[in-house]
């Protein structure tokens, strides 16, 4: 399996980010994420197929939102909590926070 490329914490621009949260089915993921800790791609509960599910994954890891980490023949997925507090200190507490109310 090969690795997946992520973006530097000092690369994160905040207009790409909002744009990769502004999909309701990739909120669900980050609430998901937030809620887990951490997900294998094939235990996410989304109304999408699996293709579209990796569309979804790779938008938020090219924006910078979650890590990808290769676990065997599987990929675990998780949010970049540390690394966006400190690019965007709030940002992303406040968006899960806001996302749990709905």
């Amino acid at each position: 399996m090969r690795a997946l490329q992520h973006p530097d914490v000092e690369d994160l621009q905040l207009a790409t980010v909002l744009s990769a949260l502004a999909d309701p089915i990739r909120l669900r993921i980050v609430a998901e994420l937030a809620r887990s800790g951490g997900i294998v791609c094939g235990q996410f509960d989304v109304p999408v197929s699996m293709s579209t599910l990796s569309h979804h994954l790779k938008v938020l890891r090219e924006a910078g939102v979650l890590r990808v980490t290769p676990q065997g023949s599987y990929r675990t997925h998780e949010l970049r909590r540390a690394e966006m507090e400190h690019r965007f200190p709030g940002v992303l507490d406040s968006i899960t926070k806001a996302i749990e109310a709905l």
